[in-house]
């Protein structure tokens, strides 16, 4: 004979992980090449100077060097990476 559970908590309890997404280091930092700087879903940042993107709109540093963000007056927002004896001047 078939049995149906009750409607209760049964039915309740699936919930997907977080993303973890945002920016991943700050403005300023020294970082290695390779470090991932911002993981977002499209472009809200955009890579610039020894800065890449992945598939996913993640962006990383190409090089070592301090990170820097800038805003341009379109509202698009880059992130660059300069050499650490650049960022020293």
């Amino acid at each position: 004979m078939a049995h149906k559970k009750g409607v209760g908590s049964s039915k309740n309890g699936r919930d997907s992980n977080s993303q973890r997404r945002g920016i991943k280091e700050p403005d300023g930092k020294l970082v290695s090449g390779g470090s991932i700087l911002v993981r977002q879903v499209g472009n809200r940042w955009y890579p610039g100077k020894n800065a890449g993107q992945g598939r996913d709109f993640t962006i990383f540093a190409k090089v070592d060097g301090v990170v820097r963000y800038e805003r341009k007056k379109s509202g698009k927002g880059y992130i660059h990476i300069l050499p650490a004896e650049v960022a020293a001047e």
